[in-house]
């Protein structure tokens, strides 16, 4: 009888173990539940991200891949305000961040260049503020970077330039300053992804106008 009662007591404490560690050795659901803490959601939407689960794929408004690794965020038109978190950045297998029409606040961390395999970046709509961070310059997979309608402040990152894969970006409806850059991806896209930005200049005219002008 003792042995046996050994044996369930064993047996109790492993599943405790499994079943109550956040998301144990899970940077992933480590990185999406920092997000959750840092976001007010009223709707419940993020109900069902639980930190006590093995991984986060799961959980609503997450996809993953084969290998349950997260590659798809899809929050977008949630009602969710609060702040993005730099753990955004430890999600290496992400694709598409999608976060769009909500309330959210604060700036771009730069951490989210760490992103190499992100396609869309979807954060328009929002009350994003800060600067458009350079790191973004190293996402070179990056296909769509849509950060319209927002409160975003300084220069166009000169280090966009040289993302090739860049077919789509709208930085309309901020408060960007200095010139638009002319060259790389953005030789293909169209002025108006640029407009209602008050202190942003015309396209730059190379070797004529310094990019930083009016951005005092």
């Amino acid at each position: 009888m003792a042995r046996g009662g050994s044996g369930a007591l064993l047996l109790v404490v492993v599943l405790a173990v499994v079943f109550t560690s956040p998301v144990s050795g899970n940077s992933e659901g480590d990185a999406l539940y920092a997000l959750r803490r840092s976001l007010s959601d009223p709707d419940k939407v993020l109900q069902s991200w639980d930190p006590n689960l093995v991984n986060p794929c799961t959980w609503f408004h997450i996809t993953c891949n084969q290998d349950n690794r997260v590659t798809r965020v899809d929050l977008g038109n949630s009602k969710l305000s609060g702040h993005l978190v730099p753990e955004l950045g430890k999600l290496k297998y992400l694709q598409y961040l999608e976060l769009y029409k909500n309330n959210i606040q604060g700036p771009i961390p730069t951490e989210i260049g760490n992103l190499k395999n992100l396609i869309s970046l979807d954060l328009y709509n929002n009350n994003i503020s800060g600067n458009i961070p350079p790191t973004l310059g190293k996402l070179k997979s990056i296909v769509f970077l849509r950060l319209n309608d927002n409160n975003l402040t300084g220069r166009i990152p000169r280090e966009l330039i040289g993302v090739s894969s860049l077919k789509v970006m709208d930085v309309s409806n901020n408060n960007l300053c200095g010139t638009i850059p002319t060259t790389g991806p953005f030789e293909h896209i169209p002025l108006s992804n640029f407009e209602n930005n008050p202190r942003l200049e015309g396209p730059e005219l190379l070797g004529l106008a310094s990019y930083d002008t009016n951005c005092s």
